[in-house]
């Protein structure tokens, strides 16, 4: 009997028959969510070298590949979770992957890679990015998660000071645990904020894990701490003016800790008004054959001074020290903009892209471009200097005598090779000659080959794989994996990180700042004295009876996300960024609503900020804009997968919609919560703002901010007693993860504090938070909704659980979970699984049935669809996909009308629109 006549009897068993007939499709506009998630480890290869596993983060799968010596061929694709980032192989048999999105790390067999199949999922903490095996026998799985998240067990203490916001989970490969989710061995919290990169030592003795945001000791002083009157008062560093002679507003400023005291950019101190201390610990060590794993104690156990943004590690095999991909932020200076009237500038000098080589000997830092001339800017693009740069400096792979390093430049799209020694010594002279470009751009992951004398390297732009031969140092081949990203997507992201187009001296980006298309923690004063006044167009919640428009010096702010800013109105924490001064402010897409128009006006900063030589083409800006408002906010981790409220979290949100805590507003008055507004746009939904300004007090008009990211905030506790601010807690607190809270500038440590800032009961705000322990709960209940807000995605999106013979009530209990969230419209549910060798995909259609990827078969109920689990012995993973992409993850993968199983069937390529029965 034939393989396909096996699966049909197979299918029978379950009630089920298979015509061959194939039909067709119609499918949505779009099918596809960006999240632009960055990938840490993408490549891995079996220990026998015979196959190379890279993730499809876009697809949402494991593809594997034949290493052969003339190049690579496909053998395989196993549909895993969602956002898949990372790789690690355990023998040739197993591989395991993390899902960034999803929460979960899928364990693979692929003992036959053509027919591998996911066998477990495990379900980890919130945004899980890297994994590596170490320990006895290397048989224990550490995997990097934040510190929350619905699958992590007890309070995430986010409302706790001095907590580390990073965890590592480590399990038994050999003994997984419960058949829902697994059983860690332990969960290691350290003191940083969220992590990412993972290393482990030659003998498995030792893992090495790095904060991803890990800061430099920078922090802000409050404007409400500041004397009024500028420098000559003791105030904000001059210039107070700019070139023309105007006033500019009074704001905050930045410090940082010179290892003795806070000092500003120009030398004071400011102990008195930092309640805190930074640590700054970067990078720990995990005793990875303790029982169960733990930090090394004491000072062996942490390196601190690492970078601000820490990528990727990698161990040097012969003499075990550490190299770390990073940059460096150089916050503490300011402004944008030539730099004429205040002598000094950021132009062209953001972040330096370094390698930190951690050692007996300390930390030492190595810039990798020490050939910049950052007191001259800008030359016209070619020049030598920008060719001789690499940018944003990603994974590492490694000979085995330790001598050579390879670097992935993703600001660059060139792979950097070091001499480690002179690395180490910091004797190395940059050159492109050390480079080998890769055709796709962006790489992010490297594997190296060494018996074949090849190089892979994960190209992001493109989602391919490049070849490159180490002796000629060039590259051979290139591998296109299936990408369901369309042209706007893949056209448009090179603009987000490519430095060696958007600088003069090719080392900064936007995704400098905006990591990954999110921020970087950190605060930066980017005013320009060389600028002049730009009218603040409105409309407004409540206008500044004095001056609402926008001055060009502007004082330190957090720099924001680049996720979820369409159908949310201009941008910036002013909203200084529309196209309100245009067209008249009209819903949906009008004037300040108009997100194209207001994103089209950031091009001058590749001038005044990047050091390009001019703006990009009006092609290239068009192309940037089309990417950047597709990416979206992921779910909130803090909220019930259900997406129900907690009791307190419901008592906050009636607080939050209910009385008028802001005199005339309540606090949905302004931070409008309404998931359906402007159904009609492609993100409809408004989360914390409709884009309107406002006055409240302030030196400066704001824009009304958006909530979907609150919880990422966290970590800084401590602020000294302010004007206008309830005093309380105002002490010293100790070692703190973050340098930076709430507010535009980051001043406010919790969201409690800032309920203290004029929303109190009084006489002239006589429903504001009560005096006395009842308001103080309350306070704390509305903080709690908060940090549980409603985002793009609902909470389930994501989400997995796979069935298997083993499976118990829990897991059952789980699918009942995504199926009613399915059934609510919150996602849409796709089961994978594979059957004599051939790949199953369904999908939830309501009223308990699934939908198969072969259009002769008739639908499926939900409990045949278990029992195919547990009576052939079939693992099947259930995914919530986000809304509307469930067909292509289910059912047709390549959207080309005909359904995966009846191109499987036919001999046709189902990740081919090209290939069809």
């Amino acid at each position: 009997m034939t393989g396909l006549g096996l699966l049909r009897k197979a299918l029978a068993v379950t009630g089920l028959a298979v015509p061959l007939a194939a039909s067709t499709l119609a499918h949505a506009a779009s099918s596809y969510t960006l999240f632009e998630s960055g990938q840490v480890r993408p490549l891995a290869l079996s220990t026998d070298g015979k196959h190379l596993f890279a993730v499809n983060t876009p697809d949402g799968r494991l593809e594997i590949f034949r290493v052969k010596k003339n190049g690579l061929s496909h053998v395989g694709s196993v549909p895993v979770g969602l956002e898949p980032v990372a790789v690690a192989a355990r023998g040739d048999d197993e591989v395991w992957v993390v899902n960034h999105l999803s929460d979960s790390v899928s364990v693979v067999d692929v003992s036959d890679p053509a027919r591998g199949r996911v066998v477990r999922t495990l379900l980890v903490g919130d945004e899980p990015r890297d994994i590596v095996f170490g320990g006895p026998g290397r048989r224990r799985a550490f995997i990097t998660t934040a510190h929350r998240g619905q699958n992590r067990p007890g309070d995430a203490q986010l409302t706790t000071p001095g907590i580390g916001r990073a965890d590592v989970w480590v399990f038994d490969a050999n003994a997984l645990g419960a058949p829902l989710g697994g059983t860690p061995l332990s969960i290691v919290t350290l003191f940083s904020d969220t992590p990412r990169a993972l290393a482990v030592s030659p003998d498995g003795a030792k893992v090495y894990a790095a904060a991803f945001h890990s800061g430099n000791r920078t922090t802000v002083v409050s404007d409400l701490l500041v004397p009024d009157g500028g420098e000559s008062a003791g105030g904000v560093p001059a210039p107070n003016t700019n070139f023309e002679g105007l006033p500019q507003p009074e704001t905050s400023l930045i410090v940082k800790h010179n290892g003795v005291n806070w000092v500003d950019h120009i030398g004071r101190t400011w102990d008195d008004e930092v309640r805190f201390s930074l640590p700054d610990e970067d990078v720990f060590v995990i005793d990875a054959l303790a029982n169960p794993p733990a930090q090394v104690a004491g000072s062996s156990g942490v390196y601190t001074g690492v970078g601000t943004i820490l990528y990727n590690m990698i161990v040097n095999p012969v003499n075990g020290k550490v190299y770390v991909t990073n940059t460096d932020a150089q916050n503490d200076q300011r402004f944008e903009g030539p730099g004429i009237y205040a002598g000094e500038t950021l132009r062209g000098h953001l972040h330096e892209s370094r390698i930190t080589v951690l050692g007996p000997g300390g930390v030492a830092p190595r810039h990798l471009n020490k050939h910049i001339d950052y007191a001259t800017c800008c030359a016209p693009l070619p020049n030598t200097e920008n060719e001789r740069s690499l940018a944003l400096p990603q994974g590492m792979a490694i000979t085995s005598n330790g001598a050579t390093l390879y670097v992935a430049a993703l600001g660059s799209s060139k792979i950097g090779i070091f001499n480690t020694a002179a690395l180490e010594n910091d004797t190395f002279t940059p050159s492109a000659a050390d480079h080998v470009p890769v055709s796709g751009g962006g790489p992010t992951g490297l594997v190296l080959d060494q018996a074949r004398g090849r190089l892979y390297a994960l190209t992001t732009f493109d989602n391919a794989i490049s070849v490159v031969d180490t002796a000629a140092r060039a590259e051979v081949a290139h591998v296109p994996m299936h990408n369901p990203e369309p042209p706007s997507i893949t056209h448009g992201r090179r603009f987000l990180y490519d430095a060696k187009l958007s600088s003069s001296h090719g080392d900064s980006s936007c995704a400098s700042c905006h990591v990954f298309g999110d921020f970087d923690s950190l605060a930066w004063d980017l005013g320009n004295p060389d600028g002049v006044t730009v009218t603040n167009p409105g409309p407004f919640l409540v206008e500044d009876p004095g001056n609402p428009n926008y001055r060009p010096l502007k004082g330190p702010m957090t720099t924001q996300s680049l996720r979820g800013m369409a159908n949310h109105g201009p941008m910036h924490w002013r909203g200084d960024r529309t196209g309100g001064n245009d067209a008249p402010s009209v819903q949906p897409d009008s004037g300040i609503f108009d997100e194209v128009a207001a994103f089209k006006t950031f091009n001058p900063a590749f001038v005044d900020l990047l050091g390009r030589h001019t703006e990009l083409s009006e092609a290239d800006m068009d192309a940037f804009t089309d990417f950047v408002l597709r990416i979206s906010y992921p779910p909130n981790p803090n909220r019930n997968l259900d997406n129900s409220l907690t009791p307190d979290q419901q008592a906050g949100k009636a607080f939050f919609t209910g009385p008028l805590s802001d005199v005339t507003h309540s606090c949905e008055g302004c931070h409008t919560l309404d998931p359906s507004g402007n159904p009609e746009s492609e993100a409809p939904g408004f989360f914390g703002t409709m884009g309107l300004s406002t006055f409240e007090g302030t030196p400066q008009t704001m824009k009304v901010p958006h909530f979907r990211n609150l919880y990422q905030k966290v970590g800084m506790f401590g602020m000294a007693e302010a004007p206008g601010i309830e005093p309380g807690n105002n002490g010293f607190m100790g070692d703190q993860v973050r340098g930076f809270g709430f507010l535009h500038d980051g001043m406010i440590d919790t969201i409690d504090r800032f309920m203290h800032f004029g929303f109190g009961e009084s006489e002239f705000n006589p429903e504001g938070f009560p005096v006395g322990p009842s308001g103080a709960l309350l306070r704390r209940q509305v903080e709690s909704f908060l940090l549980a807000f409603d985002s793009n995605m609902a909470p389930i999106v994501g989400q997995q659980a796979t069935l298997t013979q083993a499976s118990n009530a829990a897991v059952h209990a789980r699918i009942n979970l995504l199926r009613s969230r399915a059934d609510a419209g919150e996602c849409d549910l796709v089961v994978k699984g594979r059957l004599l060798g051939s790949e199953l995909g369904y999908l939830y259609a309501g009223g308990g049935l699934f939908t198969s990827n072969r259009a002769g078969s008739a639908p499926m109920a939900d409990a045949t669809l278990r029992l195919l689990a547990i009576l052939l012995d079939v693992p099947l993973t259930y995914t919530c996909t986000p809304p509307g992409s469930g067909e292509r993850l289910g059912l047709d993968r390549d959207e080309d009308g005909f359904r995966d199983g009846d191109e499987q069937d036919a001999g046709s390529d189902p990740a081919d629109p090209g290939s069809t029965p």
